[in-house]
């Protein structure tokens, strides 16, 4: 798998590659949370708790956790994360795909299908037998999206419960 085609065929502008993010990064991809956090209902834009979670995710990226950045003429235009939880179901590792956004300007010409393709090839070298994701069930061009690109809604609703104190 090369930055130029990754893994299952998927092409990408000629412009585009894909690598791993870096903390010179974190601007961008804080602003690029911004964009997606303003179009889902259940999450608000709050540039530092985005900036300490990015940070999290790049302090232990490699084994459990990973952000690619598809990068065009120099510039991050996109990025993806995604994260090993144990499945007990699966009785194997499972991938959550925590984050995925390409700047408005850029979206349909290919960036997002080529960031999964790279979390699954991320997901599946680490020992991961499933993919999952939480998408806006609002957000119908998302749907759509992920849809096109193979994923399949499932009959699990998500509950959350987020007054814990902070430590």
């Amino acid at each position: 798998m090369t930055a130029r085609e990754p893994a299952g065929g998927t092409s990408i502008p000629r412009d585009v590659t894909i690598r791993n993010a870096r903390h010179a990064d974190l601007e961008t991809l804080v602003a690029l949370l911004d964009e997606l956090f303003s179009i889902e209902a259940d999450f608000a834009v709050d540039g530092h708790r985005q900036h300490r979670g990015l940070s999290l995710m790049l302090d232990g990226c490699g084994k459990h956790r990973c952000v690619k950045v598809a990068e065009a003429q120099g510039r991050v235009v996109a990025m993806g994360t995604a994260q090993l939880v144990v499945s007990t179901a699966e009785g194997a590792f499972s991938a959550l795909v925590e984050d995925l956004v390409v700047t408005e300007r850029l979206r349909g010409q290919g960036i997002g299908a080529a960031l999964l393709a790279t979390l699954a090839a991320w997901a599946v070298q680490h020992g991961a037998t499933r993919l999952q994701l939480l998408a806006d069930g609002q957000n119908r061009p998302a749907l759509d999206f992920y849809r096109k690109n193979g994923w399949l809604p499932t009959q699990l609703i998500c509950l959350r419960k987020s007054d814990l104190p902070e430590g």
